[in-house]
């Protein structure tokens, strides 16, 4: 398995690379053709793996989270989510709960201050209702 710090990398890479295609407007394959240096190859995986399944991934935030909609949430909080989720689903070689951390750990960085708690609850209620638990 990857070194822990590597993934971190990788992770926060795939969340700016989700981001950038978001807030421009464009799908992640143009936001990799545009890039000088290829992420490597995890932070792809990963933000590719979203990006295929965004339908998807939204409806399940979409369910999950109380007395917010997606249109009311802001986009760090989303990508995050999306990221989260998408691992949780179909990454099962990585464990359940530091799939969680580095989700909450990404929201304190990149987000409000509220983020890290909203996150880590809709997670663990996507764990919990889709039993990814691992």
């Amino acid at each position: 398995m990857a070194d822990v710090h590597e993934r971190r990398y990788d992770r926060e890479r795939a969340m700016e690379l989700l981001y950038e295609a978001a807030q421009k407007d464009l799908s992640i394959a143009e936001v990799l053709a545009g890039l000088p240096v290829p992420p490597e190859p995890y932070a792809t995986e990963l933000a590719t793996g979203a990006d295929s399944v965004m339908e998807s991934l939204d409806a399940t935030i979409s369910a999950r989270s109380k007395g917010w909609t997606l249109e009311r949430m802001p986009l760090m909080d989303k990508v995050l989510l999306r990221l989260g989720i998408y691992e949780l689903e179909h990454q099962p070689d990585v464990p359940t709960g530091v799939v969680i951390n580095e989700a909450v750990e990404l929201a304190k960085r990149f987000c409000a201050a509220e983020a890290a708690s909203f996150v880590n609850g809709l997670l663990g209620a996507v764990t919990r209702s889709t039993g990814a638990g691992r």
